[in-house]
C-alpha cells in the first residue's frame, strides 16, 4: 500500500449540540487524487477547515508526512506543504495573473529593510519567482494570460489561478473546495485534467470536495463518503458508489 501523506484519526468537532465530526478517520495516499463526497452537512467543509488548521478539532489526531499537526494555525500549514482553496476564488483583482502568483511566493529578500539595500540577492530571486510562476501557468494552461489583469478572467480560469498562487508555496498537499463549482463542463473537465498533470509533473496529493461526480469521476483515485459526520465509505469510486450506505446517504432511502 502506498505511503499515506495525510491521516485523520478520529476526529471529532462540535458546535453546541450539533456534532460535526463523529471519530472521522482517514488516509491519502501520497500522489493520489482523492475526492470527498457527501450530502449537504455531512461534514465534509468541517473536516477540511480541521485539517487546515481553521478549527481544532475536539479530539483525534491530523498526521501529515508522519509529523502531527493537529490544530497547528494555516499560516504555519501553509510553510510546511499545505495549501487549501475555496469554493468562492479570492484573488487580487487589480493584479495580472502572473502579478496574482508571484505575491505567493515565500521569503522575498526584498520583503527585508536590510536586504532589500542590495539589490543582487532580490534581483536574483524575483528572477527565478517569474521563471517558477511561469512554469506552473504553463501547467494549468494559462501563459497567454499572464499579463490579463485577473477581473477579466472567467470563473474558472480564476480558479486556476487560485491553484496556481497554492502551488507557489511548494505544496505537497492542496485541499479544494468545489474547483468546478460553476463552471462550464468543457473548462471543468479541462481543470481537472490540469490537477491530474500536476499530480504526474509535480509529484502533489489532493483532497477535493466536489459535488460534480459526473465530471469528476472519471479523474479520482479515491472516494471518500461521508454522511452525518461519519466517514460512512472509502476506496475505488465504483466500489463507494455502488455501497448501500451511500446510496441510502444521497437517496434517503
Amino acid at each position: 500500500m502506498a505511503e499515506s501523506i495525510l491521516s485523520v484519526q478520529e476526529l471529532t468537532k462540535s458546535f453546541g449540540s450539533l456534532r460535526a465530526l463523529d471519530g472521522v478517520s482517514l488516509d491519502l495516499a501520497a500522489s493520489t487524487v482523492g475526492i470527498l463526497i457527501g450530502p449537504n452537512g455531512s461534514g465534509k467543509t468541517t473536516l477540511i477547515n480541521v485539517i487546515t488548521g481553521l478549527y481544532k478539532p475536539d479530539s483525534g489526531i491530523v498526521t501529515f508526512l508522519g509529523s502531527d499537526i493537529t490544530g497547528v494555525p494555516p499560516h504555519r500549514l501553509y510553510h510546511m506543504g499545505i495549501a487549501r482553496t475555496f469554493q468562492i476564488p479570492s484573488l487580487f483583482t487589480h493584479l495580472t495573473v502572473l502579478e496574482n502568483l508571484l505575491v505567493a511566493q515565500k521569503g522575498n529578500p526584498g520583503e527585508s529593510f536590510l536586504k532589500s539595500l542590495y539589490k543582487k540577492s532580490w534581483e536574483d530571486y524575483e528572477r527565478r519567482t517569474v521563471e517558477k510562476a511561469s512554469r506552473i501557468l504553463d501547467l494549468l494552461g494559462l501563459v497567454s494570460l499572464w499579463n490579463e489583469p485577473s477581473s477579466n478572467l472567467s470563473g474558472g480560469q480564476m480558479k486556476l489561478v487560485e491553484i496556481g498562487r497554492a502551488l507557489m508555496s511548494d505544496a505537497k498537499l492542496l485541499l479544494l473546495d468545489e474547483p468546478v463549482s460553476g463552471v462550464n463542463p468543457s473548462l471543468a473537465h479541462e481543470i481537472f485534467a490540469r490537477i491530474l498533470k500536476l499530480r504526474d509533473e509535480l509529484n502533489l496529493s489532493f483532497l477535493i470536495v466536489e459535488h460534480r461526480l459526473d465530471i469528476a469521476l472519471r479523474y479520482i483515485d479515491e472516494i471518500f463518503a461521508m454522511a452525518l459526520g461519519k466517514l460512512i465509505a472509502s476506496g475505488l469510486p465504483d466500489e463507494v458508489l455502488n455501497d448501500k450506505k451511500v446510496i441510502e446517504a444521497y437517496l434517503g432511502t
